[in-house]
């Protein structure tokens, strides 16, 4: 018997209309689900895949290196820690964190602030005010209403430490002491330094309603650190620190001055590039001083190191916290860490799942002793929502040592993925139907 064409096409129809019924509610629902798996993922993306690399270390074990570390090396000062001035990382810490009177080590935040007020096409004139003039010793011995340049300046404040100098800049820079003050603080807040107080820009004891003139050993190698390696003028302030003698003169010629170093570290060790002194009653003999050797930039800061008649201490401490880190570490690139990544479920895609890729961290090196770690946390999205493009990021790979982060690279899709539609899902039928 002969078909009826007209018959046939009807059926296909017909078929064909059913299954868009059929996959329009079996669309819908893949819609819903997507809906939830999008309200879900905020919450994916924060618990994520946490998992370590076979170099973890345990912040039990961390401390038990750090305790070691501290007993191993006999030292005068009360409060010092050793940096690792390129990572920040701290390479060793006695009672870094306890809060102390730092003296003149206060000029180097009063000299990095002077010089990125300063611009390089005018000379700033600094007038000396009646305040300045009456400073205690150690001074330059200015008179109230001379001028001078601020660059003159930066030497007698950094090389002979003059207390009067100090206030000189500040009123120039800041407008007052006060003022001048807050920028102080305000710039420790912004390097990271979290128990430092300013109240002088020379370091003089002083206290007022909200405490004492204040830092930590940390926070002090934070702030050299800052000067050395972040600040926009860190070549300056090496180039001033490091002058064994300045001469200079005020603006209208009628006096000279003469200026020598008195950071006696810079001749003790082979690669010292900057430091700076201090003492008063209370906070006794403080140093912060920095090393370059070997690739190795080490900072040592040092609060109450002595009283006197030990003003040598405090070359004995640097110099061992120097050797500790010259000979016990080596830098590591702590990224070179084999990670393989997984596929990523994908909801309301065209395909179920999408590769992932790591990529490419910067290389990030940190000095480190041979049985120190890298730790490793990966966190990743379960699940990801179509339409989704190559190169989304979903993931997170930090990269740490004892806990402290040093890097982070991000985990991308490796290709792009659409979104299942209607008119996907009926192609999609219609191939299936007739191949």
């Amino acid at each position: 018997m002969k078909r009826n064409p007209g018959i046939r096409k009807r059926i296909f129809a017909v078929i064909i209309m059913l299954a868009v019924l059929v996959f329009g509610q079996v669309c819908g629902q893949l819609e819903s689900i997507s809906v939830k798996a999008a309200e879900n993922n905020a919450a994916d993306a924060a618990r994520g895949s946490i998992f370590d690399s076979n170099e973890n270390i345990s912040a039990d074990s961390a401390q038990a290196t750090a305790e070691a570390q501290e007993a191993s090396i006999d030292l005068y000062a009360a409060s010092a820690v050793l940096m690792d001035g390129n990572s920040g990382r701290v390479l060793y810490n006695k009672d870094g964190d306890t809060p102390l009177p730092m003296a003149s080590t206060t000029k180097i935040m009063t000299c990095i602030l002077a010089l990125e007020f300063m611009t390089d096409d005018t000379e700033t004139i600094c007038t000396v005010s009646g305040t300045a003039s009456a400073q205690p010793e150690v001074k330059l011995g200015m008179s109230t209403g001379d001028t001078f340049y601020l660059r003159d300046l930066l030497y007698s404040l950094m090389l002979e430490s003059h207390n009067d100098t100090a206030v000189c800049i500040a009123e120039t820079v800041g407008g007052s002491v006060e003022n001048f003050a807050a920028m102080m603080n305000a710039k420790a807040a912004e390097i990271g330094c979290t128990q430092t107080y300013y109240i002088t820009p020379n370091g003089l004891d002083a206290e007022d309603e909200k405490g004492e003139h204040h830092t930590t050993a940390h926070d002090l190698a934070l702030v050299m650190r800052y000067c050395l390696t972040q600040s926009p003028k860190s070549e300056e302030f090496l180039a001033v620190t490091q002058t064994a003698s300045y001469t200079f003169s005020n603006i209208s010629g009628t006096r000279t001055y003469s200026c020598t170093n008195h950071n006696a570290f810079l001749n003790l060790m082979e690669g010292a590039i900057s430091g700076k002194t201090g003492f008063t009653g209370k906070a006794g003999y403080c140093y912060v001083g920095a090393l370059l050797r070997d690739g190795k930039l080490l900072i040592v800061a040092l609060l109450a190191c002595g009283w006197p008649n030990n003003k040598g201490y405090k070359w004995i401490d640097t110099k061992k916290l120097m050797n500790f880190g010259l000979t016990e570490f080596e830098m590591r690139d702590i990224t070179a860490v084999e990670i393989s990544t997984k596929d990523l479920a994908v909801t309301n895609g065209q395909q179920e799942s999408v590769s992932t890729i790591l990529e490419e961290p910067s290389s990030t090196e940190v000095l480190m002793r041979s049985d120190d770690r890298v730790e490793v946390r990966v966190e990743m999205l379960n699940t990801i929502e179509a339409p989704v493009a190559e190169g989304t990021q979903v993931g997170l790979v930090h990269y740490l040592v004892d806990g402290e982060e040093y890097a982070v690279t991000s985990i991308l899709t490796e290709t792009g993925v659409e979104e299942r539609t209607y008119l996907y899902c009926l192609r999609e039928l219609v191939r299936e139907f007739l191949f």
